[in-house]
């Protein structure tokens, strides 16, 4: 089974500027650096990479998973960041419901940010990273043309879930990892941002060797590169590698629903 996000990577038009945001603002570490390529390091198990490129960057969205009790330490953080903080539908910035909360924010490449907590989530599990006090990325958005095509080849070929199929805007799960399929025509909330496909490479992170050999067998034009597999679907890139650190038990100690 997919565990998590292992690694998200996009395209900016300024290192310099992703450098601000990321390290001086929030504060994360730096991995490694280049000319035109910069990584965090997010928690130990997850990276956020960004590639320098002479192109139009439309915005993604993402969300950070932090525990519940230590949200409002984490959003007085980010509120205090400097980057724009976003009002949400009624004018508030942060929002709780039925045990869950949320703040959205933007970075200086318009991206939309998240961070999220649930009160069900077992913070014993998992340490937290750095001042956003990162558990794991939770959510990554995909905008396509069919909802149910992306849907279902995600739960066909992946093995990820749903817990309720629907034309417009999917959760799609495996483990920690959501994979939100929405449609092109609905916009990001909170601020109706059209939902442009971004261009970037998600790697996910299993623990199963066998599920990755399986994979490259049923899926054309897939290949292995630095024993990673890579795939494309709908114009995004995908990288499948081995992770036996994150495994199924401890995914199943945080008490998810799915």
């Amino acid at each position: 089974m997919i565990t998590h996000f292992s690694d998200l990577e996009l395209i900016t038009v300024s290192i310099e500027g992703v450098k601000q945001c990321y390290a001086n603002r929030l504060q994360l570490p730096i991995v490694s650096e280049s000319k035109d390529f910069i990584r965090f390091q997010l928690t130990p198990f997850t990276t956020l990479s960004f590639k320098e490129a002479y192109e139009p960057v439309p915005p993604a969205h993402f969300a950070f998973q932090v525990p519940y009790s230590q949200f409002d330490e984490v959003a007085l953080f980010v509120q205090q960041s400097g980057l724009l903080v976003l009002r949400q539908e009624h004018g508030q910035y942060i929002d709780e419901t039925n045990g869950r909360k949320n703040l959205y924010f933007r970075d200086g490449d318009g991206h939309l940010l998240e961070i999220i907590a649930h009160n069900y989530v077992n913070e014993n599990v998992i340490n937290t990273s750095g001042m956003l006090k990162t558990l794991y990325i939770r959510e990554i958005g995909f905008p396509v043309e069919s909802v149910p095509n992306f849907r279902d080849w995600l739960k066909r070929d992946f093995r990820m879930k749903t817990e309720k199929d629907q034309d417009m805007f999917n959760f799609v799960i495996s483990g920690t990892a959501h994979v939100i399929v929405v449609s092109k025509q609905r916009p990001w909330i909170p601020i109706a941002m059209k939902a442009l496909p971004p261009k970037m490479m998600v790697t996910f992170g299993t623990p199963n060797s066998k599920f990755i050999n399986d994979l490259s067998k049923q899926i054309d034009n897939s290949f292995f590169e630095s024993k990673k597999l890579y795939l494309s679907r709908n114009r995004y890139t995908f990288c499948i590698e081995h992770s036996p650190e994150f495994n199924a038990t401890m995914v199943e100690n945080l008490n998810l629903p799915i």
